[in-house]
């Protein structure tokens, strides 16, 4: 019956007419029950408002601080031929140990004694280089030896220029000399001729006039013939000047062409030397890559080739070493959303797999079997995992990590952040925000001074 009228026949009774209902009424235990759900709201309430410190974790493995201390493989510098190991698995071997012997494959590297061949090569090219040298200094000695020579040439020719311009000179004297003679006697003949005809003079005198002015007409001609020998020794001396210069000229810039040529040898003999001596250095320089060595002390994790005979490649990798000395170190990866919280220098928690542990993430101080750590880098592009990597270094304050870790074991970290309540970090990871943005203690500001930054 629905029972939505009041006038209802029908009266509820609420049972406690009966003597079973009220002993199960009255039993204790439900008192008890109340009280205990009463106190543990209670103390889950009074729990809200504990402290919790916020964190950020991240998983990764065990590896070295240094690049040059993490397990690394040892190639082939040159392609050959597998002769003979000197290792096996296991091994320590030291820096400079020989690991494996290979054998040339390449023909034009088959001549055994190559490298003395190509040394006596050297060799040789450098006595063509200094014969060229030797060369270029004779010639250049010959050059000199032409231009003193021009030198006085052209200076005994410049003093045969001056004597025969002196000549010239007395020659043309003698010739006006010779003219004032002619004058003279012509003079002379006319008062004699003039005095014969008046009677003053005999006919004698006339005929001795006569005679002196004809000796000094021949004069005259024979002094010009003289003048115009002498003019024309003067221009056969300059023109012996000029072939002089040319001819000294000529022979100066044959040496000179012979000298640039020699200088081109000398040239082109030194490129040869040099590409001789790198074909030298490259020849002995391969020699020693036949015995493949350990870069650095370590033990031999693996061979990654075996047998006798097998050919490999240029850049083949052989065998697989972990090096005795290294700096232990941790590489782990957050999440992008967390990535700006972490700093360089901030300390970490770290435990790895394997290590007896008890994890409080919330509360740092009651947990056990963790070691300190701080971040020496933080990679600012994404891993293929599609979070940051980290890595984190043994905290020199704390207990040093254990000596029995090995390289590549599982590792995971706790980054701790700012303390807040409880029920605030709930509210938080409901919500799906990430942790508060603080600033380590050395920079002397609290967390909520770089909210408010933020803000």
């Amino acid at each position: 019956m629905l029972n939505i009228s009041n006038n209802n026949p029908v009266k509820m009774d609420d049972g406690t007419g009966y003597e079973t209902i009220r002993i199960l009424n009255n039993r204790p235990h439900y008192k008890i029950l109340n009280r205990i759900i009463w106190f543990i709201c209670l103390i889950n309430l009074i729990g809200l408002f504990l402290p919790w410190t916020q964190n950020i974790r991240g998983t990764g493995s065990v590896t070295t601080l240094k690049p040059d201390q993490r397990p690394q493989t040892i190639h082939s510098a040159i392609a050959g031929r597998v002769e003979k190991w000197f290792v096996k698995e296991g091994d320590f071997v030291k820096k400079g140990d020989t690991i494996a012997f290979i054998s040339e494959i390449k023909e034009e590297y088959f001549d055994p004694n190559l490298v003395g061949n190509t040394m006596q090569q050297v060799n040789a090219k450098k006595m063509a280089l200094e014969s060229y040298d030797d060369k270029v200094i004779a010639l250049e000695s010959q050059m000199a030896s032409l231009s003193m020579e021009l030198s006085l040439k052209l200076e005994q020719g410049m003093n045969k220029i001056q004597q025969a311009f002196l000549k010239v000179k007395s020659d043309s004297m003698d010739l006006v000399a010779v003219h004032t003679q002619l004058t003279v006697a012509q003079t002379q003949f006319s008062r004699a001729e003039t005095l014969n005809r008046d009677g003053l003079k005999p006919l004698s005198d006339v005929e001795e006039k006569r005679l002196k002015l004809q000796e000094s007409q021949a004069k005259i001609i024979t002094q010009q013939n003289k003048l115009l020998a002498s003019k024309n020794e003067l221009i056969n001396l300059r023109v012996e000047i000029n072939r002089i210069k040319a001819e000294y000229s000529e022979k100066i810039s044959k040496a000179n062409s012979d000298k640039f040529t020699a200088k081109s040898s000398l040239y082109d003999t030194e490129a040869q030397v040099t590409k001789l001596e790198n074909q030298y250095v490259n020849y002995s320089i391969r020699n020693g890559l036949y015995h493949i060595r350990a870069p650095q002390s370590g033990i031999v994790n693996k061979t990654l080739l075996s047998g006798i005979g097998e050919t490999i490649k240029e850049g083949t990798a052989l065998v697989s070493i972990m090096p005795a000395k290294y700096d232990i170190a941790v590489e782990t990866y957050v999440n992008p959303i967390d990535l700006p919280l972490i700093q360089k220098d901030s300390r970490i928690r770290v435990w790895f797999d394997g290590w007896p542990t008890i994890i409080f993430s919330g509360w740092p101080g009651m947990s056990y079997g963790t070691f300190g750590g701080n971040v020496v880098a933080i990679e600012n592009f994404i891993s293929p995992n599609g979070k940051y990597r980290i890595l984190v270094s043994p905290d020199k304050d704390e207990e040093p990590w254990p000596k029995e870790l090995s390289i590549g074991a599982g590792a995971q970290t706790i980054a701790l952040l700012e303390n807040v309540p409880i029920w605030y970090e709930i509210w938080r990871n409901l919500n799906g925000f990430p942790p508060n943005y603080y600033t380590s203690q050395a920079s002397g500001k609290t967390g909520s001074n770089n909210k408010d930054e933020k803000k």
